[in-house]
């Protein structure tokens, strides 16, 4: 028996890397999938058939999937998509949203160019998926069914919860996954369906890209043994959250990097200073901002 026998999942950028480790998870774990990919480049240019590969792989190993090419970052793709796990499988109760691109440039450096399709293949690719999977149960809970199956997972990153020296585009993408979860999962609460944010990390193409990084790009099938690297150490936090045993999560950011299992705080609340029922004054603040907020830290570090 599998944590996910009976169920029927989308994962979107399954065609390689933590997508494909996050298929072939689910899948393992009893849930049928279906595999989308554009087939595209790391900087999203051109179509491919790339998702056959995972569902041909999950096939070999006993379990059921299907392919999709649609471009998540469209909203008619995104609701054929959605129709497409219905249609075959009877039924949606998971979406995890992975599809990404990169195109690092600093930001003196950045093309609009550049900025939009990052922005949109991650945000709008998150934002897509979800909306349609959300009027899909939406209306079955309006005909009286329990939706309370439904799991959506958005895929945030380290570089989006910190920043990072050279992907403006890609972290503010990875930030707004981040806000958008928190906020979608306040309404769709009342439904039942949960919603949550993982910041996975391995040798995919993303990573090999980053210069000086020494990454060589491989896929979650080709590791034969533990190695931190390995792009589906994420995958079994996917399958739990996509479970009936993670109802009660929702609204989280969570980090799973090598070995690691970590709850992010977010922007929780550090050095107060008040002035009660008075304005400050910019003149008076650099001794308190210095003394009370920032303490002892060095000008020109990052706070």
């Amino acid at each position: 028996m599998g944590l996910l026998d009976g169920k029927v999942a989308i994962v979107t950028g399954a065609g390689h890397g933590i997508g494909r480790g996050h298929a072939l998870e689910l899948a393992k774990e009893g849930a049928t999938v279906l595999v989308n990919d554009l087939g595209a480049t790391l900087a999203g240019e051109g179509t491919g058939r790339d998702a056959d590969l995972t569902v041909d792989l999950i096939e070999s190993r006993g379990g059921a999937a299907a392919a999709n090419y649609e471009d998540v970052a469209d909203v008619e793709g995104a609701a054929r998509m959605v129709a497409q796990a219905i249609e075959l499988f009877g039924r949606l109760d998971i979406v995890v949203n992975n599809a990404g691109i990169a195109r690092d440039a600093t930001i003196w450096g950045m093309t609009e160019a550049d900025w939009d399709s990052v922005i949109r293949v991650h945000l709008k690719g998150t934002f897509a998926p979800t909306q349609a999977a959300v009027r899909h149960w939406r209306e079955l809970s309006k005909a009286g069914e329990d939706v309370s199956r439904g799991r959506i997972i958005n895929t945030t990153s380290g570089a989006g919860l910190v920043g990072n020296f050279g992907q403006a585009n890609y972290t503010a993408a990875k930030a707004g996954i981040a806000a958008f979860t928190q906020t979608v999962s306040l309404e769709v609460f009342k439904l039942g369906v949960t919603v949550n944010c993982i910041g996975p990390a391995g040798a995919t193409r993303m990573a090999a890209s980053i210069p000086g990084a020494g990454i060589v790009a491989q896929e979650p099938d080709e590791f034969t043994e533990w190695d931190r690297m390995d792009p589906s150490l994420a995958s079994p936090l996917v399958a739990w959250l996509a479970s009936e045993k993670a109802g009660h999560v929702t609204g989280q950011i969570i980090r799973a990097v090598g070995d690691e299992i970590v709850l992010m705080d977010g922007w929780s609340k550090g050095n107060t200073i008040r002035k009660p029922s008075q304005r400050w004054e910019a003149s008076e603040l650099t001794a308190l901002m210095n003394a009370d907020i920032f303490h002892s830290r060095a000008p020109g570090l990052r706070y």
